[in-house]
């Protein structure tokens, strides 16, 4: 009998437990239906899809929320759509955290960004009360999709080149600069990859048409080799293969990349495809463009081209 008893002590122990635990999840889950609210409807779900900068670290000292983010920065001052974005970045960031470290005595969210080891204070964000974090933008600042037209369907969509308007002669001995010496890149594309860790100063034209998509609303989807992947958006694939320059490298198109490139694509059951590099292309794109409408080749002569039909300026 005296087991018994206690076994049921025991029991009952479990059973209080159980209903403590019950309660303060129910009111953890009000609460936090509570902060997501705004103007009296529930934000909808983080696009875990969406480009982001990347945190490098996150601390709480006194009463500053410290985010550092790894994007790179031009010289001079931090042009202020980029500090926006970054500290709207970051009240996501301390939105995440305050669940895990204590924030009541939080009076602004600071941001830093840079590269690693480089960081620099950029920008700060005022609470009203300590602890008290203002809600969520609904949309996200770092996605490019509410516009009415998509750039890459219509460069699909338009008629390929017979022929390049100016054919370019390469030698072995060429060296390419890197290409965001050359392009002119509009400022809503410099802020969105920037944001994404990419520095258009050094960045390759396979880093920019990727971090391009992403802006757009692509969903990138790698594959076995790191130099493919699948873009997709509203149904539709893009097999996407990268093929990158490298100083001492040839600085036209190899054939046989070419020739890879459209097996590829054809056995990927993809709806399109697109072959990215900073090196020139020689002139059977042309040709091939025009037998497999379906593939389109963004090479040097064509990436400014590629970049102003998804200029927003």
């Amino acid at each position: 009998m005296e087991g018994l008893g206690f076994i049921g002590v025991v029991l009952l122990v479990v059973a209080v437990f159980l209903a403590i635990v019950g309660t303060m999840l129910s009111r953890r889950t009000k609460a936090l239906k509570e902060q997501l609210k705004v103007d009296g409807a529930l934000a909808p779900e983080l696009d875990l899809d969406r480009p982001r900068p990347r945190v490098t670290a996150f601390h709480v000292r006194g009463e500053e929320a410290r985010v550092t983010f790894d994007v790179p920065l031009p010289p001079g001052d931090t042009d202020p759509v980029l500090v926006e974005l970054l500290l709207s970045e970051a009240l996501e960031v301390v939105h995440e955290k305050q669940h895990s470290l204590p924030i009541d005595d939080v009076t602004k969210v600071v941001v830093f960004a840079g590269r690693e080891g480089e960081p620099r204070r950029v920008g700060e964000l005022p609470l009203a009360e300590p602890g008290l974090l203002p809600p969520l933008p609904v949309v996200p600042h770092l996605r490019l999709t509410s516009i009415g037209f998509d750039a890459l369907d219509q460069q699909f969509e338009e008629e390929p080149a017979t022929a390049p308007p100016e054919l370019v002669a390469v030698t072995a001995s060429n060296t390419l600069r890197p290409i965001g010496e050359e392009l002119r890149i509009p400022k809503a594309l410099d802020i969105g990859l920037r944001a994404q860790g990419i520095d258009p100063g050094s960045m390759t034209a396979a880093e920019m048409v990727r971090g391009i998509l992403r802006l757009f609303g692509y969903s990138i989807s790698p594959g076995k080799d790191p130099a493919v992947y699948t873009a997709t958006k509203a149904g539709t694939t893009t097999y996407v293969r990268e093929d990158v320059y490298r100083p001492g490298d040839y600085p036209e198109l190899d054939e046989g990349t070419i020739r890879s490139f459209m097996v590829e694509f054809l056995n990927a059951g993809a709806d399109r495809g697109l072959l990215v590099s900073a090196k020139f292309a020689p002139f059977s794109i042309y040709n091939l463009e025009q037998r497999e409408p379906r593939v389109r080749f963004v090479t040097r002569e064509r990436l400014q081209k590629f970049i102003d039909s998804f200029s927003l300026e």
